[in-house]
């Protein structure tokens, strides 16, 4: 290979990357705003225009440079090729002119921005585009899948990976989801106000658990996916910034995200292995997460609610905020969890406030309070319980008992970064017994 041939295969891999990173954040913009305009039921083609859109950048940029507003050019192109495709198509023909100028007119300033396609209107797009993926006629696994691919701009194949599914399965959602949109005419528009609280909730699911499969991956190498944390936090935010999401549970739900987010930084250490809460080094803990965090739980305080987000947001708050574990003010955790049982009888909600019992109590409790839902069907497959088990036996010198549980526990590992860190507990079991 010649030196320009190598200079122009080192310019592909970071064009690669530009645009990657480009259309991770801005797919959703275009898209909605195209399928607003073209309409919902012509969905796919709004994909479609994304997609050759980002194409073309691979083929030109690493040849012709990357342009100096690539954010603008990727906006410009796309419409262009909307407009060429109205005019070509007989769908469109007789209203192309019209489409063509109303697009020239709501993306021209946008295509200016040096960083964002910015705009209220175009903001509104996403929250419609978010409104249309969670409409309540469409299943949970199809909402949390259309999110992800045409919200987030994840491909068919990392969604697969991201919940452990075949690629076979991500696609036929997404085609009974477009079909059900067209059969049941789900209209792109934001929901009258008498039906928001009902149509939030399937949203700020789907965002909790794009955020929970982020922090916790189910598989594969990484225990974290930032990505996924970042765009559930990047659509909670759109979301409570906006007049319609401007509620309470809203900004509880955001609380809870940023908190969390915060500790990312040091849940694995520089070997790959997870790094228990009581073992994270906390000067690495996002402070401005932290800050925005607090900000947002005290934003939700606002009426009378009181969700599981407002109750996991402020036991969140509590880790955030205690200079240490051992300092952590667990006997508020401790109730904190007390309620959020009554509201959510989640065998897991029980499992963790049997860590803060036994933070209170000693492990001995903490074992009592296992057994109470170690027969659950739900936990049977959930390494956390044994691990949990693992470690009170651990703490009261049961080794050999301890051992046991964290080599249960290791048979249910999904992550690389879980399973080394069940192995580094069994060694030191089996050197200690």
């Amino acid at each position: 290979m010649d030196v320009s041939n190598q200079n122009n295969h080192h310019a592909g891999g970071e064009v690669t990357l530009l645009v990657d990173h480009l259309f991770r954040h801005k797919t959703a913009q275009v898209i909605s705003t195209l399928t607003r305009i073209f309409g919902i039921e012509h969905l796919d083609l709004a994909e479609d225009v994304v997609q050759e859109t980002l194409l073309k950048a691979l083929r030109q940029w690493p040849f012709s440079g990357v342009p100096k507003n690539p954010g603008g050019w990727i906006l410009h192109s796309a419409k262009n090729l909307a407009i060429d495709i109205l005019r070509r198509q007989a769908l469109f023909r007789d209203k192309a002119d019209q489409i063509a100028f109303q697009l020239e007119q709501e993306m021209r300033s946008s295509a200016d921005a040096q960083d964002d396609f910015g705009g209220e209107e175009l903001k509104s797009d996403q929250l419609r585009m978010m409104f249309t993926c969670c409409h309540p006629a469409l299943s949970q696994e199809v909402k949390v899948a259309l999110t992800l691919k045409t919200l987030c701009g994840l491909s068919t194949e990392e969604i697969a990976k991201a919940f452990l599914t075949q690629e076979s399965a991500i696609a036929q959602r997404l085609v009974r989801a477009k079909r059900k949109i067209r059969d049941e005419k789900i209209p792109f528009e934001m929901p009258p106000t008498a039906e928001l609280p009902e149509r939030l909730n399937p949203i700020l699911q789907v965002l909790y658990l794009l955020f929970n499969e982020g922090y916790n991956s189910h598989g594969g190498e990484n225990l974290i996916r930032d990505e996924l944390c970042a765009e559930a936090i990047r659509l909670a935010m759109l979301l409570a910034e906006h007049p319609v999401g401007d509620v309470p549970i809203v900004h509880a739900l955001l609380a809870l995200m940023l908190l969390q987010a915060s500790r990312l930084p040091a849940r694995i250490n520089a070997h790959g292995r997870l790094l228990l809460l009581a073992e994270q080094d906390r000067s690495l803990w996002d402070r401005d997460l932290i800050s925005r965090g607090l900000y947002h739980l005290e934003r939700s305080g606002a009426g009378n609610e009181l969700t599981i987000y407002h109750l996991q947001a402020g036991i969140a708050a509590f880790h955030a905020t205690a200079a240490s574990y051992e300092s952590t003010d667990w006997k508020n955790i401790l109730s904190f969890y007390d309620t959020l049982s009554a509201l959510d009888s989640s065998p897991v909600v029980a499992l963790n406030r049997a860590v803060a019992l036994a933070m209170i109590d000693g492990p001995n409790a903490g074992i009592a309070a296992l057994n109470e839902i170690k027969d659950d069907s739900s936990l049977r497959s959930y390494y956390l319980l044994h691990a949990t088990f693992g470690e009170f036996h651990k703490q009261i010198g049961d080794l050999l008992t301890a051992g046991d549980y964290y080599k249960n526990a290791l048979t249910l590992t999904g992550t690389e970064p879980e399973r080394r860190f069940l192995l580094d507990k069994i060694q030191v079991c089996e050197d200690t017994a």
